[in-house]
């Protein structure tokens, strides 16, 4: 799958979400590909702020080249868990992260940044360079330090984001997040 059709369906997502009031930000491996190194993915990972009364909405603003199973979406939506969608004209996987209540989370969330993709003005959320770099060392921690992908990731964003970041923000999350030595080693690898 090419790069531009998954960001063509990023977008028609992100224009769904903002005709039902849903809030949301891009995350993953295409928000990582957007702000450091660009890469390859088969799916894309949105962070939502869904109500389960919204679902049906949703999926009707989604339109019908979308698979959406609206009942076990607005389960998703209920338990604060997640679900995925899939775009089937390009078989596309979209996984909907339903947003957690947790500090990180609300901090991460409303950092978001809308970014302009098309020369026509179509734009999505995306989260910010500094907390794609704290959730990636987290689940480079929580995957037991081995994924050169996430670490990579976290490098290149560090890289050649160098000069506009939020040290003070980064540094105070590594912190309260328990990777602070893994964001030191990250800052270092970076230069």
């Amino acid at each position: 799958m090419n790069e531009p059709s998954v960001l063509l369906v990023a977008l028609q997502c992100a224009e769904a979400f903002e005709q039902v009031g849903v809030g949301y930000f891009l995350g993953g491996s295409l928000a990582s590909s957007l702000q450091g190194e660009p890469r390859a993915t088969n799916d894309i990972d949105f962070v939502v702020d869904l109500e389960p009364s919204r679902a049906e909405s949703l999926a009707q603003a989604l339109g019908s080249d979308f698979d959406v199973d609206v009942e076990a979406l607005r389960q998703a939506a209920t338990r604060r868990g997640s679900w995925n969608i899939f775009h089937q004209p390009t078989v596309t996987k979209v996984d909907l992260f339903l947003l957690r209540p947790g500090a990180f989370d609300r901090s991460e969330f409303s950092r978001r940044r809308r970014v302009v993709l098309t020369p026509e003005g179509r734009g999505l959320y995306i989260k910010s360079p500094e907390d794609s770099v704290l959730r990636k060392l987290l689940w480079f921690r929580e995957g037991g330090e081995v994924s050169s992908t996430q670490w990579r990731d976290v490098v290149q964003i560090l890289r050649l984001a160098a000069g506009t970041l939020d040290e003070s923000y980064l540094r105070e999350w590594a912190g309260r997040l328990g990777v602070q030595e893994l964001f030191e080693r990250a800052m270092a690898n970076a230069r």
